[in-house]
């Protein structure tokens, strides 16, 4: 039986934009579509979530956009981190492993 896609749990989509881009620039389309292929489609992100999340994360200056051409040779928004998003993620990805670190205890605990 395969493992049915989840949805992104609440207050994890940003970290994951944050975490994406980290890798390289890129627009919207190509951020869901590196998700789908890195978690093997394993966590569904909705486009009515992700472009609300990139305007808010462009308002906190965590990341910037610059309009450019895509493979396909389509105009797009290309987005990027700024020095505020790379500090944000190292926090945000920090907070992230104690909650998992946290939550594995209770999940498996040692001796059960």
């Amino acid at each position: 039986m395969s493992e049915s896609p989840v949805r992104v749990l609440q207050g994890t989509l940003e970290l994951l934009i944050l975490k994406t881009l980290a890798w390289e620039p890129n627009h919207g389309f190509g951020i869901l579509r590196h998700l789908e292929i890195v978690t093997r489609e394993r966590l569904i992100v909705e486009e009515g979530a992700l472009y609300p999340a990139l305007h808010r994360m462009r308002e906190r200056g965590w990341i910037e956009g610059e309009w450019g051409k895509t493979e396909n040779n389509r105009r797009a928004l290309f987005y990027r981190l700024t020095p505020e998003g790379r500090a944000e993620l190292r926090r945000q990805h920090a907070h992230w492993s104690r909650l998992v670190e946290a939550m594995t205890r209770v999940l498996e605990p040692e001796g059960a």
